[in-house]
């Protein structure tokens, strides 16, 4: 019998069962399509930078759950990262890699704390009435005296998470422990900063006096009314940011609180706290805060953004003029060119509009010379018309969903994001995006942890990747991609918190749960451990027959086709598997595999015109149907697949 072709459609197909996809392949992991064939993903580095102020975390890290990357270029040349956590907000500068907490000072409180400690701990009381602070906060004390032992002033006066609060009281945990001698309160003269507070690292529910916001508990995109309730399943929304430059300023927001500006100093490697943008500020102290702002500034939103072109400091779902709580669907402008003045007048453009359809603002994202406003029920272009309107907005689609704020990204002039139940892209008008993963994706999704999914590009492979948490989970471990030039689908599982395609860095950065920076398609291993481990990658077809599976079919020898050019080691392998079964509805069979081994050496160079591996692979194998699987778990081994044969021929009807 001829070698038959094991050649299957590019993409993975999974919307209907292994046999009626035949010609596809059905599972993978780890796996992308170049040029119609599969290959393996490229690998990850760790950024190797530390926190540079502050409690200082484990090196190489950061405190908190990133949820969002921010990269620009200030007119020194320094190239920024701003990383932003449910904890912290840090800026991450190349020129020395550290990462520099800038998190903003809520309050500061003045000759009210007092310490006090207990000998053999470790745990320090502090009593400030005025401390405002929840479980987790950070504070940062200065002028303290020692309390008498060994815990001197040095150990006091300095940042330290809270523990523990109960009224004006709470503690936290020095790195010494308390002796006999310790029997002094600091001495009273103590300032004491106390950072914005913290936030949730995803999305849960608590019950109880307390649980939820004051008038009202969330719960997913909806909100209980003033003075309902607050029961057992009362959802607490997780911390998000928005970042975006003005200039080489950085205007972030809190969703659901402040708006604030950090501006570089002008001395090298000197970082100094983002200051809050809804108060007045005519100081130029600590190179941050350059500007006066009147109080019509809204001091909450759910978005903050900046229009390209235009240059108007934009805020979505925000407190109104003279008014303290958000209204959801009402956006506010700054006057152009102008972040600090918000008041509309006849001598500026600031402005404000009010949405019509849906309850909430739930994204935003600029494309081309319209800014796309997502809403939990419709899709709004807003577009700069000029003095005397400003911004006009219509609407451009209705009856839409979008999972989450970040779940949306833009690619070849097209904005792709993933809804409540299926994908969209919007090339002017809204579509349904088809998916031949629907099924896997949304019968397998976390919704209740939509804000914690995420969008983004890999330009260099054209494709869209979005992160989510399956069902049950509460971490996102896995994502689904777009490839937008070919049209094609697949997917796989990974633990990533957030991800920015930015043409200033080499490669794709992207953050993990570990508080970790992490550099993609750089090596061809998992490089965030040390010695780097093996990524696990593999993809398996749907399952083949002979005319239609009225006989069985026997194969007894493979001819491999496969490269291994990016490899970094001497002989690199994958494993090839053949899989059997009788019927459709029976389980697999044991499969017959065999490694396809490279003669070459890619430890000098990683580049070879001429392939050469395992010429062929004896099998023995029987079955009416058969699934064609490549993987390999090697460490330095990259492979892209080509068209392998097999021999095969019928083989009778039992």
């Amino acid at each position: 019998m001829p070698l038959q072709a094991l050649k299957f459609n590019p993409g993975v197909s999974r919307n209907s069962t292994t046999l009626s996809n035949e010609g596809t392949w059905f599972e993978c992991d780890k796996v992308r399509f170049r040029g119609g064939l599969p290959e393996k993903l490229g690998g990850w580095v760790k950024d190797n930078g530390v926190a540079a102020t502050g409690v200082t975390p484990p090196a190489g890290s950061f405190w908190g759950v990133c949820r969002s990357l921010w990269n620009w270029i200030t007119l020194d040349g320094s190239n920024l990262l701003s990383v932003a956590t449910h904890l912290k907000l840090y800026i991450q500068d190349t020129i020395d890699g550290n990462f520099y907490d800038v998190t903003p000072i809520r309050s500061t409180t003045t000759n009210t704390a007092t310490f006090a400690a207990t000998s053999g701990s470790s745990v320090i009381t502090v009593t400030d009435a005025g401390h405002g602070a929840q479980t987790g906060d950070f504070v940062t004390f200065s002028g303290a005296v020692s309390l008498g032992g060994n815990v001197t002033a040095d150990i006091l006066n300095a940042e330290h998470q809270i523990t523990y609060v109960s009224s004006s009281v709470y503690t936290i945990t020095v790195s010494v422990t308390a002796d006999g001698s310790d029997t002094g309160n600091g001495g009273g003269a103590v300032t004491s900063e106390y950072e914005l507070t913290t936030g949730n690292e995803f999305f849960s529910t608590a019950s109880g006096f307390g649980a939820g916001g004051w008038g009202g508990a969330t719960t997913g995109f909806t909100s209980t009314g003033w003075g309902q309730a607050a029961a057992t399943g009362v959802g607490v929304d997780m911390r998000l940011w928005s970042q975006i430059n003005f200039g080489e300023f950085l205007i972030a927001n809190v969703r659901g609180g402040g708006i604030y500006l950090w501006v570089p100093a002008s001395a090298a490697s000197t970082y100094y706290r983002a200051q809050v943008l809804s108060s007045t500020n005519t100081n130029t102290q600590e190179g941050t805060a350059y500007w006066t702002t009147d109080t019509s500034c809204p001091s909450k939103c759910n978005i903050v953004h900046v229009s390209d072109s235009s240059r108007f400091v934009i805020a979505f779902g925000c407190n109104d003029y003279g008014e303290s709580n958000i209204n959801p669907l009402l956006v506010r402008w700054s006057d152009q060119e102008d972040y600090a003045t918000w008041a509309p007048s006849v001598t500026n453009q600031a402005g404000s509009f009010t949405l019509s359809s849906g309850s909430e603002i739930i994204a935003i994202k600029p494309q081309r010379q319209e800014i796309l406003v997502f809403t939990d029920a419709a899709l709004y272009s807003m577009q700069y018309l000029g003095a005397p309107f400003v911004w006009g907005f219509q609407q451009v689609g209705s009856n839409t969903s979008i999972i989450g704020p970040n779940a949306v990204t833009t690619a070849a002039n097209l904005t792709f994001w993933m809804g409540i139940d299926k994908f969209y892209v919007y090339d002017g008008r809204v579509q349904t995006l088809p998916c031949p993963l629907w099924q896997y994706v949304f019968n397998n999704i976390n919704r209740d942890q939509g804000y914690q999914i995420f969008a983004s590009t890999n330009e260099g492979f054209d494709e869209i990747w979005w992160f989510y948490c399956s069902d049950g989970a509460t971490e996102v471990d896995r994502y689904v991609v777009f490839n937008y030039a070919d049209k094609i689908w697949y997917y796989g599982t990974l633990s990533r918190t957030a991800w920015l395609d930015t043409p200033l860095r080499n490669t794709p950065v992207a953050a993990g749960y570990n508080g970790q920076i992490i550099y993609h398609e750089q090596g061809v291993d998992d490089a965030t451990t040390n010695p780097p481990t093996a990524i696990n990658s593999y993809i398996q077809s749907a399952d083949f027959d002979l005319a239609d599976g009225y006989q069985f079919q026997y194969g007894w020898r493979m001819i491999p086709d496969v490269k291994f050019d990016g490899s970094t080691v001497a002989a690199p392998e994958v494993t090839f598997s053949l899989t059997p079964r009788q019927y459709p509805g029976s389980g697999y069979g044991t499969a017959v595999t065999g490694d396809v081994v490279s003669a070459n050496n890619y430890t000098s160079t990683r580049q070879y015109t001429v392939q050469q591996f395992t010429t062929d692979l004896p099998i023995r194998i029987r079955g009416r149907q058969m699934a064609f699987k490549v993987s390999s778990d090697t460490v330095g081994t990259h492979w892209q697949l080509g068209v392998p044969r097999i021999n095969l021929k019928q083989d009778g009807r039992r």
